[in-house]
């Protein structure tokens, strides 16, 4: 286990100690705050993944559907950091709107509305996505998100259909 596993975890936005936050959702809101500012200070490879690395678990475990351009199992801190770079080389644009909490308790229940364009096809895509995400002792765990049509996804970032 880390060093700083039993450490304080900070939220950068409160000063207030991660660990000691009842709310799961407050935790998700939190990090979705630190996301969009990760974002704006130019997001992977150019910010510092520093920002959101304190709302994730050590051991955090990421599951996209395989047949996504960024599909496959993230893991851990490095795998969050790699998933953003991998999410940042596909789309362009990648804005969150809409999001609706199904349950205020974990594992939390999230349905939000993206709106994105494909960086290599310039496609523009809206869809919905149902996350589950895991939070436990003031960190996300365990990230499951679930796309109504991952084909369509593929479809519209793929330069050779169009």
């Amino acid at each position: 286990m880390p060093s700083d596993y039993r450490q304080p975890v900070m939220d950068p936005q409160s000063d207030t100690d991660l660990m000691t936050v009842s709310s799961p959702k407050l935790v998700l809101e939190r990090m979705y705050r630190a996301e969009a500012e990760y974002l704006a200070a130019g997001g992977p490879g150019k910010a510092s993944f520093s920002t959101l690395a304190p709302f994730f678990a050590p051991e955090v475990v990421l599951w996209q559907a395989d047949t996504l351009p960024y599909g496959g199992i993230w893991r851990g801190h490095d795998g969050m950091e790699q998933f953003f770079l991998a999410m940042s080389a596909t789309w362009d644009r990648f804005e969150m709107t809409e999001q609706m909490f199904l349950s205020d308790t974990s594992p939390l229940v999230v349905l939000t509305h993206v709106n994105a364009r494909s960086r290599d096809s310039g496609r523009e895509l809206n869809f919905p996505i149902l996350q589950m995400i895991t939070v436990t002792d003031g960190r996300i765990t365990e990230v499951r998100p679930f796309y109504w049509d991952t084909a369509a996804i593929a479809d519209a970032c793929s330069v050779s259909n169009h």
